[in-house]
């Protein structure tokens, strides 16, 4: 599991905060589906952006999930 545990706040990441739009950013999300969410919509995250603690959310979530992949 990653350093920031099995369930993610999308609020404290801001490109994340951003793909919620319509679900509760404040509500915990299991790790799996943050990386899914990532994934599936990361045409509308601005890699320019992305914090230093969320690139490293999203490196740890494709080598767990991803098996060091994310298809994009």
């Amino acid at each position: 599991m990653t350093h920031f545990g099995p369930a993610i706040v999308p609020k404290d990441f801001p490109e994340l905060k951003m793909l919620m739009w319509n679900r509760d950013c404040a509500r915990p999300m299991p790790a799996d589906e943050v990386f899914a969410l990532y994934e599936r919509n990361w045409r509308f995250v601005d890699r320019a952006r992305l914090t230093a603690e969320e690139t490293l959310l999203i490196a740890e979530l494709t080598e767990e999930f991803g098996h060091g992949h994310m298809l994009v």
